[in-house]
C-alpha cells in the first residue's frame, strides 16, 4: 500500500507510520510533488488541490481521511463515483466549539461584549449595563443539529440550568436535550429561545437554511451563534435581522467567504462578536486528528474497512 500526505504529521507520528509492515509513505504538503509520482497511491491524509489533482486523473485511491469534520469542500460525487472511502474527524471539534459557544453565550448574558465595547471608548457603563445583565438559569437555547458537538453543548448548557431544545431532521430523540424538534417545523415552537446556535453540516439542504424567512419568524429577538458552515447562512439576510432588531446580536465564527471581507459592516456592529473560524481549534488538534486516521489507516490495511467516522457519500457527513 502507498500513502500519500497531504496533511503535515509529526516524527513521533512519521514513526508510528514507518513501524507499518507494507506501507510507502510519499509527502506532498505543499502542492510541490509530480502527479505522476502519485499514479499508485492508495491511501490519503489530508486534503488540499493536489490532492483533488489526483482523483481528477486515473488513480489508484480507495481510502481518504480528511483532518476536518465538515467535507463540503470535498468533490463528494466524484469521490462516490469511484468508490474511494471517506473519513473525518468528527468528534474532535466537540469540546472545543461547546467551550467556546458557553463562552459566547457568557459575553452577552454577563455583560462582557458590552464592556469591552464601552472600554474602547473609556466609558463607565456600571449601573445601566447591571440594569441588562443576566444569569442562565431556564434560559431556553435552540441548537441546530443534534450530533456531537451539539450534544456537547446541551451538556455545558445544562450545568447552567439552560433549557435545551435540540432541532434535527427527523426529530429524532437524542439524549441531553429537553426537547426535540424536526427542522421541517414551523420555528414558532422555539419562539422562547434567547440564543439560537447552528451546528449543522452544510448540504445542500442546509445551504441558506438561516435565512430572511426564518429570521422573520424569530419574535423573541434571539442571539444567533454561527459555530456550523459560513453558507448555512444567507448573509444578507443576516445583516438585515440584525439592523431590524429581530436579532438582538450575533456570534459568528465561520462565514460564506474567509476570510471576512474587510469592508463588511458586520465587523462594526455593536451586537456583533466575530471569531476567525478557531471555535473548533485546540493546540494539539494534529494529533487528535492522527488519532482517528491511524485508527482507520490500520482497519484499511488490516481488510479495507474504515473504523470510525466513515462518511455517508449520499448524505455529505
Amino acid at each position: 500500500m502507498k500513502l500519500g500526505l497531504c496533511f503535515a504529521i509529526n516524527s513521533k507520528e512519521r514513526q508510528q507510520l514507518n513501524a507499518l509492515s507494507n506501507l510507502d509513505i510519499i509527502n506532498n504538503t505543499s502542492n510541490d510533488q509530480s502527479i505522476n509520482d502519485w499514479k499508485d497511491v492508495n491511501i490519503i491524509y489530508g486534503w488540499n488541490q493536489f490532492g483533488e489533482r489526483v482523483i481528477n486523473q486515473p488513480n489508484q485511491i480507495g481510502f481518504i481521511q480528511s483532518v476536518s469534520a465538515g467535507v463540503d469542500y470535498m468533490p463528494l460525487a466524484k469521490i462516490k463515483d469511484q468508490h474511494i472511502l471517506l473519513a473525518n474527524t468528527s468528534g474532535i471539534h466537540a469540546e472545543p466549539i461547546a467551550e467556546s459557544v458557553i463562552g459566547y453565550i457568557l459575553a452577552f448574558s454577563r455583560g462582557i461584549l458590552s464592556s469591552i465595547n464601552a472600554q474602547k471608548d473609556h466609558k463607565w457603563l456600571s449601573d445601566s449595563l447591571r440594569q441588562h445583565v443576566y444569569t442562565l438559569k431556564d434560559v431556553p437555547i435552540a441548537i441546530y443539529g443534534t450530533g456531537k458537538i451539539g450534544s456537547k453543548i446541551a451538556y455545558y448548557c445544562h450545568l447552567f440550568g439552560m433549557k435545551t431544545i435540540g432541532i434535527n431532521t427527523s426529530g429524532h430523540t437524542v439524549p441531553g436535550f429537553d426537547h426535540i424538534l424536526p427542522t421541517q417545523i414551523s420555528s414558532k415552537q422555539i419562539q422562547s429561545a434567547k440564543f439560537i446556535v447552528n451546528t449543522m453540516p452544510l448540504t445542500s439542504k442546509t445551504s441558506r437554511y438561516f435565512n430572511q424567512g426564518l429570521f422573520n419568524a424569530f419574535t423573541n429577538q434571539p442571539i444567533f451563534i454561527n459555530v456550523g458552515r459560513g453558507p448555512s447562512v444567507d448573509t444578507d439576510a443576516l445583516k438585515t435581522a440584525l439592523k431590524n432588531r429581530q436579532l438582538s446580536g450575533a456570534v459568528l465564527d465561520v462565514f460564506d467567504q474567509e476570510p471576512l471581507d474587510k469592508e463588511s459592516i458586520l465587523w462594526d456592529m455593536p451586537n456583533v462578536l466575530i471569531t476567525p473560524h478557531i471555535s473548533g481549534g485546540f493546540s494539539t488538534y494534529n494529533e487528535a486528528a492522527f488519532s482517528i486516521f491511524y485508527k482507520n489507516l490500520q482497519s484499511y490495511l488490516a481488510d479495507g474497512t474504515v473504523a470510525v467516522n466513515q462518511v455517508d457519500l449520499n448524505r455529505g457527513y
